[in-house]
């Protein structure tokens, strides 16, 4: 059983080496990862420029691009025969709410479903210091947990672990995606020459919190795990727009009609 590991950290980065090493409990793992961070990169994929795979150790493999990029390359081009799991991670930082839309460490879990494989994106509170041997931990047992009993159809997990002993730990919780409030989102500085350049940053002060949310169950203390589905359509909101559909069409006819009858202007 093949299981390939992949982060938006980067290749060296010690929470990837952690998730191998505790999945290789489970299966022959592959890693393959970006060469280099490539945080908040989303589900970017790499057009106008040639992606380039270096070879790093046995089944280790550094690509020069994004996680989806990674993915794609493992999945079509580096390991024989479709892995059983994808498993994205160790993040360094959490990955709640609105956050897994600009993480490539999520975004590595959603190509590898549109690919057709289970996969799960594991990230780690922390500031400097990481716990990186619990997260991974975690990691293998909802990794067997998956081998076992499968996923949803279209349905990648996006698992957060609090920053605590293992031992203090407060339990599981499976969750929904909570939504995050930034105070003072872009930070306007002046260089030396006068001109001005800005950080998005800003300080996350409030969350919108729902029952059973992400961010509640890590300030709990416990593991986050929401399962997220690749079809974002909002189906109620569907039915109450196809009252739009004839106003739109009747519209745009008649916008058509307007111009059709709008004298032409002879040139001279």
């Amino acid at each position: 059983m093949k299981i390939l590991v992949t982060n938006d950290d980067g290749i060296a980065s010690p929470g990837l080496h952690a998730l191998a090493e505790a999945l290789r409990a489970l299966g022959e793992v592959w890693i393959v990862a970006p060469d280099r961070e490539r945080n908040a990169v989303g589900h970017a994929l790499t057009l106008h420029k040639p992606i380039r795979i270096t070879r790093v150790d046995r089944r280790v493999f550094s690509i020069n691009g994004t996680p989806t990029d990674c993915v794609n390359l493992a999945l079509k081009r580096l390991v024989r025969g479709s892995p059983a799991l994808v498993v994205s991670g160790i993040n360094r930082g959490l990955n709640l709410g609105d956050d897994v839309t600009y993480s490539g460490t999520v975004s590595a879990a959603l190509e590898g479903t549109i690919m057709g494989v289970p996969s799960i994106a594991v990230s780690q509170e922390g500031h400097h210091k990481f716990r990186f041997k619990v997260a991974a931990d975690y990691a293998r047992r909802i990794a067997s947990t998956v081998l076992r009993y499968g996923l949803p159809e279209e349905t990648l997990l996006n698992v957060n672990v609090p920053d605590r002993p293992r031992a203090s730990i407060a339990g599981v919780r499976i969750t929904s995606l909570s939504r995050r409030r930034f105070d003072a989102p872009i930070i306007e500085k002046v260089d030396p020459h006068g001109r001005k350049y800005y950080w998005i940053a800003g300080t996350r002060v409030t969350w919108d919190r729902r029952k059973d949310s992400d961010h509640e169950a890590v300030r709990r203390g416990m593991v986050s795990i929401t399962p997220v589905h690749l079809d974002t359509t909002h189906y109620a909101a569907m039915e109450k727009l196809r009252a739009w559909e004839p106003m739109i069409a009747k519209r745009k006819a008649s916008f058509a009609s307007s111009r059709l009858l709008r004298p032409s202007r002879k040139t001279r």
